[in-house]
């Protein structure tokens, strides 16, 4: 996994995301798409007019009779030494089990060779459902050939193994 966003569930432990769809929730916490609240947590001033995440993740807010923005966090990401040691609880969420023993490193977004972030652009999948569909059929077209093959041959020497007796 690269680079993620750091969720804590309710359980009080903390997740690790790529899913960057966030939203407001009834307290004004950033959360995501299933509630579960943005960490460090931040907060959104009610009578907040627009809210902007920089791509360094500064989250600025514009507020009713201000002119200029107010920043009120800062979005940080959760970089892993080692993405094996992850293991995935649903919800789109990931946690360290136990046997990870590096500790993910928390990174300002565009800093350390990292990406920054984009408002309102969600990430996409870089897999062609079409394209692996193709490659599956022809694996299993392989694995049917080879298959016949070897029944072929198998067939061939018993026939031979036959006509020595």
């Amino acid at each position: 996994m690269a680079p993620g966003f750091q969720i804590r569930r309710p359980d009080g432990e903390t997740a690790y995301s790529r899913a960057g769809s966030f939203k407001l929730d009834s307290q004004g916490r950033v959360v995501n798409s299933d509630g579960f609240p943005l960490e460090p947590e931040m907060t959104i001033p009610n009578d907040a007019v627009s809210i902007t995440v920089g791509t360094d993740g500064t989250v600025s807010v514009l507020q009713a009779g201000n002119t200029a923005p107010q920043q009120v966090g800062q979005i940080q990401l959760a970089n892993f030494p080692n993405p094996a040691g992850l293991s995935g609880q649903g919800a789109q969420s990931l946690s360290a089990h136990d046997g990870l023993r590096e500790t993910p490193l928390p990174v300002r977004p565009g800093q350390g060779g990292l990406g920054g972030l984009s408002q309102g652009v969600l990430e996409i999948s870089n897999v062609s459902v079409v394209e692996e569909m193709v490659n599956l059929i022809t694996g299993q077209r392989a694995y049917e050939i080879n298959s016949k093959a070897i029944q072929a041959s198998d067939e061939m020497l018993q026939t031979a193994a036959n006509l020595r007796r």
